[in-house]
């Protein structure tokens, strides 16, 4: 898969082209010889994650998928989505892709005074809930976020649906829309 997406120049705060692409070597590559050493320098939660291991691990399995967004030749974010064994927090019937790993470019992080792109994760995210239309889940996405991550989710919409104690207590947010055939179910049991 390539598709031509935008993201923001933050310098120029002008569109530029980028591309949304199946993870690859290549990605794995950039992590290991340009990512790596700057996020083990910060203080980032994720500076310890390897996506080296995460692709052994999970994309060796049919459930699992793995994006990335190229822009200038380089990877400006990655993310690693579930699409098969995640079930919605509100509606526990109805299936979801998880993001199980979203992660944009220690040099795109607004934690940096002068980021070069945004829009990434963001980029990223929207493409997760485009997966699961695509799936038949209604856009239905959760994720359980790093605390650094929390107002980005928040920022992004999705809600809050509290810690995980499965989960290091990690917040669980949700992209979540009832369907049509849940609101009817609920109003036929109020008339009970």
């Amino acid at each position: 898969m390539r598709q031509a997406i935008q993201i923001i120049q933050v310098e120029t705060n002008q569109l530029v082209e980028a591309f949304l692409v199946t993870l690859s070597e290549k990605h794995l590559q950039d992590f290991e010889q340009i990512w790596r050493a700057q996020l083990r320098a910060s203080a980032e939660a994720d500076r310890y994650w390897d996506w080296n291991m995460k692709n052994r691990i999970y994309l060796s399995e049919s459930n699992y998928e793995g994006y990335a967004v190229e822009c200038e030749g380089l990877t400006q974010g990655m993310m690693l989505i579930e699409t098969e064994s995640y079930r919605s927090w509100y509606s526990p019937r109805r299936r979801l892709v998880y993001v199980h790993s979203l992660a944009t470019a220690p040099w795109n992080r607004p934690t940096l005074p002068n980021p070069t792109y945004r829009a990434v994760g963001g980029t990223l995210l929207e493409f997760a809930r485009y997966r699961s239309e695509e799936l038949g889940y209604e856009g239905l996405v959760g994720a359980h976020a790093l605390s650094e991550a929390e107002d980005f989710y928040r920022r992004m919409n999705l809600s809050e649906c509290g810690p995980d104690e499965y989960r290091e207590n990690l917040v669980y947010f949700e992209w979540y829309r009832q369907s049509e055939s849940e609101f009817e179910f609920e109003e036929w049991d109020d008339l009970e």
